[in-house]
């Protein structure tokens, strides 16, 4: 809903290059009317091109491609908007992750809630992972995993 894009425009520099993919137009046209107000007009940056495509459609046969892929697409790596979405956390879809990373690149995943499955799937793929418990807004809001995993091939 355009958060997790401005918060990763506050903190990546002038030169930075971000593709968002977006499957659903109208969550686009609500960000470019009042949803993006709230978020601060994220879709406004000159840094920032929108896809109306599926994700896996930008991560397929893109080799080394990105520095960080943000994956904030479901409530957690199981496909809840769409069954299709299980692919992305999937082997073969963490493979295409893996590949469309540059050296050092990070993967990064929002859940809503923990998921020791994901986590083992993350290392069967080749990543080294970071799993860490957050509090939604701040110190009192409800606990979300994110996952920081870097392909070490």
């Amino acid at each position: 809903m355009g958060f997790t894009l401005a918060a990763a425009l506050r903190h990546l520099g002038e030169l930075a290059q971000v593709e968002v993919a977006e499957l659903v137009p109208a969550v686009v046209s609500w960000n470019h009317g009042p949803l993006g107000k709230c978020a601060g007009q994220p879709l406004q940056d000159p840094r920032v091109s929108v896809h109306h495509v599926d994700v896996a459609h930008l991560l397929t046969n893109a080799e080394q491609a990105y520095d960080a892929i943000l994956l904030d697409v479901d409530n957690g790596p199981e496909g809840l908007t769409r069954k299709h979405n299980d692919w992305l956390y999937s082997i073969d879809g963490l493979t295409e992750a893996c590949t469309a990373l540059r050296p050092g690149g990070v993967l990064a995943v929002w859940s809503a809630g923990p998921d020791s499955n994901f986590s083992q799937r993350l290392l069967k793929t080749g990543f080294k992972v970071d799993e860490i418990c957050v509090r939604a807004h701040g110190s009192k809001g409800p606990r979300h995993t994110l996952w920081f995993a870097r392909c070490s091939r």
